[in-house]
C-alpha cells in the first residue's frame, strides 16, 4: 500500500509540476512570457535592449574606428566606435575581439575585459553607434626595449563583433602598445 501511494505521488508530481504547455508538433515546452515593454525610443539610433528578431551586428554591417580620448603618465585611453553602416537594425551585446596588426601580420595583443561598463543588449538602427572603452600603456615593461618603440607599431586592428567570427578592419594610428600589447577593453555601450 505504501509503495502504491509513493508511486502515485511521484506520478502526480511528474505530470502536474510542468511549467507551460507542450506543443503537439514537436513535444517542446512553451514557457509563459511577459508582456514586452513599450518604453523604448524609436528616434534613438541605439536602444537599451535588443529588439526581438533583429540579427546580430556582423563585420559586413559595421564600420569601426578608434578615437583617442585621453593620455597621461604613460597611459593612453580611447574608444572603439562602431557604426551600423547597413540598412537594417542589428544587435550588439558584449565584448569585441581586438587583434593589433601591421603590414607584416599580427602583433602581440593581450586583450583584458573590464566590467565597467559590462555587457548590455543594444540595438543599433542604421547609422546608430556603440563604443567600447580602451586603455593601454606606452611605457616599456619586462624585457621590452627602452630605446625606440617597445613593440612593433600597429597600423590596424582586426576587431570581431560579439558572438561573431569574421573581423572588421579598423585603422590604428595611436602608436605601439607596450606590456606585450596589453589592452583593456569594456563591453559595448550606447554612444
Amino acid at each position: 500500500m505504501t509503495r502504491r501511494l509513493i508511486a502515485c505521488a511521484l506520478l502526480v508530481l511528474a505530470t502536474g509540476s510542468a511549467c507551460g504547455t507542450r506543443t503537439a508538433d514537436n513535444g517542446s515546452q512553451t514557457l509563459p512570457t511577459s508582456t514586452p515593454s513599450t518604453a523604448t525610443s524609436t528616434s534613438s539610433p541605439v536602444d537599451g535592449a535588443a529588439a526581438p528578431g533583429v540579427k546580430r551586428c556582423n563585420a559586413t554591417a559595421l564600420k569601426g574606428q578608434v578615437d583617442p580620448t585621453d593620455a597621461g603618465a604613460g597611459n593612453r585611453y580611447g574608444k572603439f566606435v562602431v557604426t551600423n553602416a547597413g540598412t537594417m537594425p542589428c544587435t550588439l551585446n558584449g565584448y569585441s575581439g581586438f587583434q593589433l596588426e601591421n603590414a607584416s601580420g599580427t602583433l602581440p595583443t593581450k586583450l583584458e575585459r573590464k566590467s565597467d561598463p559590462g555587457p548590455k543588449a543594444l540595438t543599433l538602427a542604421p547609422g546608430g553607434k556603440a563604443a567600447a572603452n580602451l586603455h593601454w600603456g606606452v611605457v616599456p615593461s619586462g624585457s621590452e626595449p627602452v630605446e625606440g618603440p617597445c613593440q612593433p607599431e600597429p597600423s590596424k586592428a582586426a576587431a570581431i563583433p560579439p558572438d561573431e567570427t569574421a573581423p572588421l578592419t579598423v585603422p590604428w594610428t595611436l602608436g605601439p602598445v607596450c606590456s606585450g600589447g596589453r589592452i583593456e577593453i569594456s563591453a559595448f555601450y550606447a554612444s
